[in-house]
């Protein structure tokens, strides 16, 4: 989103995605995987482009 300069409400507008799903986004939250797909297909890019890997912390 950030290299499209695209805003959650744009996220949106071009994916027919709800609010509280751009939300979760937004907020690295889990989402399903044909959310992630509906992006792909909206942005016109690959998966790996639109979701980064959180390493786990040791405690």
């Amino acid at each position: 989103m950030v290299k499209k300069n695209m805003k959650g409400k744009d996220l949106m507008e071009v994916t027919g995605l709800t609010k509280p799903t751009v939300s979760k986004l937004m907020n690295d939250k889990q989402v399903a995987l044909d959310v992630l797909d509906r992006i792909c297909e909206a942005l016109d890019v690959e998966l790996h482009e639109v979701i980064r890997r959180k390493k786990e912390q040791e405690g």
